[in-house]
């Protein structure tokens, strides 16, 4: 069932930022055009699952920013992608549903740069003694979920190549601290969830994975902006500025994930052998919006839609900009 209170709380966020407009004057352009980063303040949402204030800081990419950034944060990326909406926030990471969720309440944001981040993390977990073997299984039982995350699509999906939709199960929507709980406890019969949170079912309650991301998903998650920022030449070239940092952040972990994981555990309160079974299994890649990018988002907005998971049908492109994809060196 559709959460319309959800929609609607979004789509009033919506015409809100649209009332606010863009910005009237614009301090830290310069006559000559130019913009003095020294005045600009990017605000930047954060989630546990990535961790990018403490991605940035460890791999150096934190040293001399010529801006201020203010940090928020968020347990998912539906939450986050409200604030961007409302204009309380200028950009956040989130995985591949969200976007789709607050393109469906109109919501005032633009997908603008694409990384890879594995499929393995990606999973549907359950008690290890369970009787549930494989994807057929799940047909009548409680599988916790966050709506609108990356794990809503896997679920979906996984559903769905076995014949079965969610009228077939009885999902439960909630957030991870209190999906652990619930798993943990034997409220719910599966958790579908997204590292570093299966990494952390797998370690602190013996769960198992049942189906990971293999084959049914592309792995790709997003960092989106909000229009208004989008629109603001001096927070745009922060924004250019950020994303550069991201990828060479990223190229960082990838080489150093021993060094990213203690830092990592220390920074999220995971114990150490968590987080490194999240970062050894989730190699990052930048990639530029390209065509085959963007089809696959649309495929993913699609599918919500064929589902009744969302009011209605979106069209992906409207909801992206490619202004950015020349820092990325396969870009065409």
């Amino acid at each position: 069932m559709i959460n319309r209170r959800l929609f609607a709380a979004l789509a009033l966020t919506a015409l809100v930022a649209t009332a606010c407009g863009t910005d009237d004057k614009d301090a830290a352009v310069q006559p000559d055009g130019t913009v003095d980063l020294a005045q600009v303040t990017l605000r930047v949402g954060d989630q546990k699952g990535t961790a990018l204030q403490a991605l940035l800081e460890s791999s150096g990419e934190l040293k001399s920013v010529p801006y201020k950034i203010e940090w928020s944060q968020y347990t998912a990326g539906v939450p986050m992608l409200e604030a961007i909406n409302s204009g309380a926030v200028d950009v956040g990471g989130v995985g591949n549903s969200p976007p789709v969720f607050a393109a469906a309440a109109k919501s005032s944001i633009k997908i603008v740069t694409g990384y890879y981040a594995g499929v393995a993390g990606q999973a549907v977990v359950v008690p290890k003694d369970s009787p549930l073997r494989a994807p057929g299984d799940l047909r009548g039982k409680k599988i916790a979920v966050t709506k609108g995350s990356s794990a809503h699509h896997h679920l979906l999906t996984l559903l769905t190549r076995n014949g079965l939709s969610f009228k077939d199960i009885e999902p439960q929507y909630l957030q991870p601290a209190d999906a652990l709980a619930a798993l943990s406890t034997g409220r719910v019969d599966a958790w579908a969830i997204w590292d570093p949170y299966t990494a952390q079912a797998q370690q602190q309650a013996n769960a198992r994975i049942l189906a990971d991301g293999e084959g049914l998903i592309n792995g790709d998650s997003f960092y989106v902006a909000g229009n208004g920022a989008l629109d603001s030449k001096s927070r745009s070239a922060a924004l250019r500025d950020l994303i550069g940092r991201i990828q060479r952040a990223h190229a960082w972990v990838n080489d150093h994930p021993e060094q990213w994981a203690q830092v990592f555990a220390q920074q999220t309160g995971l114990p150490p052998d968590v987080a490194l079974l999240s970062v050894t299994r989730n190699k990052y890649r930048d990639h530029p919006l390209d065509a085959a990018t963007i089809d696959g988002e649309q495929q993913v907005a699609d599918a919500f839609s064929e589902a009744g998971l969302i009011p209605h049908k979106v069209t992906i492109p409207d909801f992206v900009d490619t202004r950015f994809n020349d820092l990325f060196p396969t870009a065409s």
